[in-house]
């Protein structure tokens, strides 16, 4: 069978290789590969920058209204191919189709349409001084970005990236990871319909310590947005130092998920299930900590154990399943790995706890039960450490200073989620939680205006609205004298 085969796309061109590498892409639901990636060097690297910064010229110039024209263009054209892109995105990365369906594509829509609209209702504030004198903010684009994406949400992570990037005014070389590039491929055949200048965004493909090192360390790209693993994002941050580099890093979380007695019981183990099992676990956001008051412990369990096992797991194209399979291979021997290292600390596998085999075309698939692993202390390394998989520990605690206590012990500090009717506790706990996300009786309603970003170990730097404005451009004050 042919191999769907990648090209870097750069100036507005698909381009060759120069050395003519390239890496195997696999369907994590059939552990087969389907795809070849291009194994970028710093040539391509060195290429993409070059046009990039060609581009910056007469981009950085254009008119908001003429650079959201083009961002609606982009996604009207996305918009249309919804299914396409789905169907893609969940063969690439082993998601299921209804998640791929119901959030990844639309939310890549929205992520160009938002900030579409954003630069043209921008607002810039001059003041007079009393002496006379004059004083405005000039805004300017800051020049090439670099963009590195992850493989747990590609294309709607990506364009999360992009959309602010060339609605700023700034252009860039974007780096997806090298295991979910196929609809980072298909988005550039996009930019060319929608008529975006050539140059403006550039997608080079390979991996993070060839062309992802390359692109963190050219000279002539003077800001980083990297989203991914924390280990990569301290080595990433010790490039970028020295060189005075603008970087906005969104690590990893290990996400606490309190429930109080005094909960909206049914809606926060649904809710829980969701958050803590949707796209495998694969998601830097999903609770994978859950701490249950003690008078509700049993009861919990009791409800939330069973509804557990009713998920299914199997063919991510069956609108039945709920749990895909997980990125690769390696990836599910880790997650395998720290169920194993849960029974010797103790724990007890309340479900799941196996990979999980499947017949016919899915049986080499990379699939894993969703696990729920009880009677384990808060300060193992399996409640301690990210596993990114359908895995899960659940703890009780007696007091809200004790939950608290619970819950910003750990390195990690991107989110959180509380679940409480009473609206002062609820409020007291939120403002205690050491994280840069709280979500109060909900879990994954993200409003594009406010800042997203992590604390501690899970990143620095805000994005988000405004936020990703000020990222991607340099304020300057000028005053004129009357």
């Amino acid at each position: 069978m042919l191999k769907l085969k990648l090209s870097n796309f750069i100036g507005g061109e698909f381009a060759s290789l120069e050395e003519n590498l390239y890496i195997d892409n696999y369907d994590p639901s059939i552990g087969k590969v389907y795809a070849q990636i291009p194994d970028s060097s710093e040539h391509e690297i060195n290429l993409a920058v070059e046009a990039a910064q060609k581009a910056f010229h007469t981009w950085s110039k254009t008119p908001c209204s003429t650079r959201a024209q083009i961002m609606y263009r982009i996604a009207d054209i996305l918009e249309s191919k919804l299914d396409e892109f789905a169907m893609a995105e969940s063969k690439d990365q082993g998601k299921t189709l209804e998640f791929a369906k119901n959030v990844d594509i639309p939310r890549s829509i929205y992520n160009f349409r938002y900030f579409a609209g954003h630069i043209l209702h921008m607002e810039e504030k001059a003041t007079v001084m009393d002496n006379g004198y004059l004083n405005y903010v000039q805004r300017s684009p800051l020049g090439v970005a670099g963009l590195i994406s992850p493989w747990n949400l590609p294309l709607y992570l990506l364009t999360w990236k992009i959309a602010p990037c060339i609605a700023a005014g700034c252009t860039c070389v974007a780096k997806p990871s090298e295991f979910t590039s196929v609809t980072a491929y298909m988005l550039c055949d996009i930019f060319k319909q929608a008529g975006l200048p050539e140059g403006v965004v550039n997608m080079v493909f390979g991996k993070g310590p060839k062309a992802g090192q390359a692109l963190v360390s050219h000279p002539k790209v003077p800001l980083i947005s990297f989203t991914g693993g924390t280990v990569t994002g301290k080595k990433l941050n010790e490039t970028c130092a020295p060189l005075f580099k603008k970087v906005s890093l969104e690590l990893g979380g290990k996400n606490a998920n309190i429930i109080f007695e005094d909960c909206d019981f049914e809606k926060a183990v649904d809710t829980s299930i969701r958050a803590a099992f949707s796209n495998q676990g694969e998601i830097c956001l999903c609770g994978s900590r859950i701490f249950v008051q003690k008078s509700i412990y049993k009861k919990f369990l009791e409800s939330f154990v069973p509804k557990v096992r009713q998920l299914v797991v199997g063919d991510p194209r069956d609108p039945k399943t709920k749990v895909g399979a997980l990125i690769s291979k390696q990836h599910m021997e880790k997650v395998l790995g720290y169920i194993e290292l849960a029974k010797q600390e103790g724990g007890v596998i309340e479900c799941g706890g196996k990979r999980k085999q499947l017949d016919g075309e899915f049986s080499d698939g990379y699939f894993v039960e969703p696990t729920v692993i009880t009677n384990i202390e808060p300060s193992c390394r399996v409640a301690q450490e990210e596993i990114f998989g359908p895995v899960v520990t659940v703890h009780p605690f007696e007091t809200e200073e004790e939950a608290i206590d619970l819950a910003n012990n750990n390195q990690y500090g991107l989110s959180c989620s509380v679940w409480s009717e009473n609206g002062k506790r609820a409020r007291r706990v939120a403002e205690s939680i050491q994280v840069g996300y709280v979500w109060v009786n909900c879990w994954m309603v993200r409003d594009l205006r406010v800042p997203f970003g992590g604390v501690k170990q899970s990143g620095i730097g805000r994005e988000g609205g405004e936020y990703s404005m000020n990222f991607f451009t340099e304020q300057k004050s000028i005053c004129l004298a009357n």
